[in-house]
């Protein structure tokens, strides 16, 4: 594939080891404007330990109120939870991270995760999520390539059913994978999209752009585009690590589309607990929030986070955000729940 020069394009911007690192209380950045939960999800299987990571959302168009929020155990496998935190159903799958859901014209929902059940070789973990009965049944693994997989996000979904998906290694690759079901079997095509220096987890990709972003935990957040290799000339450093806005580590990414390009990037500014908001398409800062003790209890040391601005019903009328909960004392880690325009709200009420 030709590799297209980054100042071609009009740039949108001029695990274990990765999670629940303990920060100094001295680091903390710019002040954060606080939030409560609206519900959680029991606590994962796996006590005593970190375990869960990262949650993503199924929107039912039909009743968004019967929405479904898939969540990874990494000693344990794939929960599914309801918009109440009930637990729905459970597969387990040791060894998996990050996770990310593909919805295909057909109306096929799948989960797809990153695994890391061989440390050798990174793969896609991938399940079809019945949106009826809330429950995962296995379809395959698909090896990515050499080492640790971490992140995982969706990218684009075709017309014919073909899709993409990202993937960000510890080793700071960052690969594309290529997938279509052809004759009831999974076709599958990889290749190396770019790579940062250090370590990365989250990434999310921007659909009206082709905008791929990433998190490199000690670093800050980069920007490029999903469908172009390159190095240098294909990645920006949008949202370095200062300790103001940022504070590593950087973990999960969630976005929040308005318009053509307009809406929020969220990232898990985790080694102050806080979340940093950047408005797009230019990543402006535009706050940071921390979801403080409530009915449900705080949040601290996120890993993966989750969010969709659009209506989910009396709930969450205004959107969703997911946060894991690294801590969740006395019991094990969970996911917390917070109204999207809760989080706005109070975001405008702090400026």
């Amino acid at each position: 594939m030709t590799i297209r020069p980054f100042a071609a394009f009009a740039l949108l911007a001029s695990g274990l080891a990765s999670a629940c690192a303990t920060v100094p209380p001295a680091i903390m950045g710019d002040p954060a404007v606080t939030v409560t939960a609206a519900a959680q999800t029991p606590p994962v299987g796996t006590a005593r330990e970190d375990a869960a990571d990262d949650p993503a959302i199924w929107r039912d168009p039909a009743n968004p109120a019967a929405s479904l929020v898939v969540g990874t155990d990494k000693k344990g496998g794939l929960y599914v939870y309801d918009l109440k935190g009930a637990q729905k159903s459970f597969l387990p799958a040791p060894g998996l991270n990050n996770v990310d859901l593909v919805e295909l014209p057909d109306g096929t929902v799948l989960a797809i995760a990153s695994d890391r059940s061989n440390l050798a070789t990174g793969q896609l973990f991938i399940a079809r999520l019945d949106t009826a009965t809330g429950t995962l049944a296995f379809v395959t693994r698909v090896a990515v390539g050499a080492g640790e997989g971490y992140g995982v996000c969706g990218g684009t979904v075709e017309d014919d059913g073909s899709f993409t998906v990202y993937s960000a290694f510890k080793s700071g690759a960052i690969y594309r994978t290529g997938l279509q079901f052809i004759g009831g079997t999974l076709a599958d095509q990889t290749e190396l999209l770019n790579k940062v220096p250090t370590q990365t987890e989250g990434c999310i990709y921007d659909r009206r752009s082709g905008m791929l972003y990433i998190g490199e935990e000690d670093v800050g957040i980069w920007a490029m585009y999903g469908r172009f290799e390159g190095g240098a000339e294909n990645r920006r450093l949008v949202a370095p690590i200062d300790n103001k806005v940022l504070v590593a580590d950087v973990e999960g990414l969630a976005i929040a589309p308005e318009g053509e390009d307009g809406g929020y990037l969220v990232a898990s500014s985790q080694g102050d607990n806080a979340y940093a908001v950047f408005r797009l398409p230019d990543m402006t800062p535009a706050g940071r929030f921390r979801i403080a003790a409530g009915t449900f209890g705080s949040v601290e040391e996120t890993d993966g986070i989750e969010l969709d601005n659009r209506d989910f019903g009396p709930d969450f009328p205004g959107g969703l955000f997911i946060a894991q909960d690294g801590m969740n004392a006395p019991q094990a880690q969970n996911f917390k729940y917070a109204r999207w325009d809760d989080i706005l709200a109070a975001l405008s009420a702090g400026r």
